[in-house]
């Protein structure tokens, strides 16, 4: 019944390895279907030279399980909450890939400084603050899904325009249209990540990309007057 589903689960996170972004089992992507109100997420702890389609566990909003014999990822109540509360979304992915998680450990959100950053987003890339001593405690991963949720909110972020966080001493999530953009936005957070952190190792006063700049280069990819790329 999930064939498809789980297919497309299965090769999103195969891609994780390729691109470099988790050693062993660091980290997971998920494939929704809105229209039976599931998802697609790869079990805890499978090593991904030994994962197969058949693994992958289906889930419903509520992160409990509607189909598969394994336990689904630990990040699974993180994943839940975002495509029930960004009804919009297709694909999450989180790893814990050496840049990015580097800034979320530093507690930084990562400076536009460059147009490779606004060819993406035209905004810094935010870092949730670290979970309280009672979130962390209590409902751990669900209390994971609010911190992002509150992120945006406080900062009045469109998760359209930033399709991608750090959580504070953890790591960064990332989603998309589906599942293969979630990951595409995983390689990219990375590295951007990457850019900016050598950036500062050059020229640690490097100012921010002013605005006519970054806009010039976000609105030409994205948006009603964009002109980047072959079009439909």
């Amino acid at each position: 019944m999930y064939k498809t589903l789980r297919e497309e689960a299965y090769e999103a996170n195969m891609q994780l390895p390729k691109l470099g972004l988790v050693l062993f089992t660091f980290g997971n992507v998920s494939a929704v279907d809105r229209d039976k109100a599931v998802f697609a997420i790869k079990p805890s702890g499978v090593p991904y030279e030994s994962l197969r389609a058949q693994d992958i566990v289906i889930m419903d909003y509520d992160a409990q399980v509607v189909e598969g014999t394994l336990r689904p990822s630990s990040d699974t109540k993180t994943h839940a909450l975002l495509y029930k509360t960004w009804d919009d979304i297709g694909g999450i992915t989180h790893t814990h890939s050496t840049y990015a998680v580097a800034w979320a450990q530093a507690g930084r959100d990562i400076p536009i400084f460059g147009t490779t950053h606004a060819d993406h987003t035209h905004q810094d890339i935010p870092c949730a603050p670290v979970l309280t001593d009672d979130m962390i405690r209590g409902d751990y991963e669900h209390e994971t899904g609010n911190q992002i949720l509150d992120c945006f909110k406080d900062k009045t972020l469109s998760h359209h325009e930033v399709e991608m966080v750090l959580l504070q001493n953890h790591g960064p999530f990332t989603w998309g249209q589906d599942a293969a953009k979630s990951v595409y936005n995983a390689a990219v957070l990375e590295e951007i990540a990457r850019m900016a952190y050598l950036t500062l190792q050059i020229n640690a006063d490097t100012a921010v990309l002013k605005d006519t700049l970054r806009m010039k280069h976000f609105e030409r990819k994205h948006g009603k007057d964009a002109y980047y790329g072959q079009g439909c």
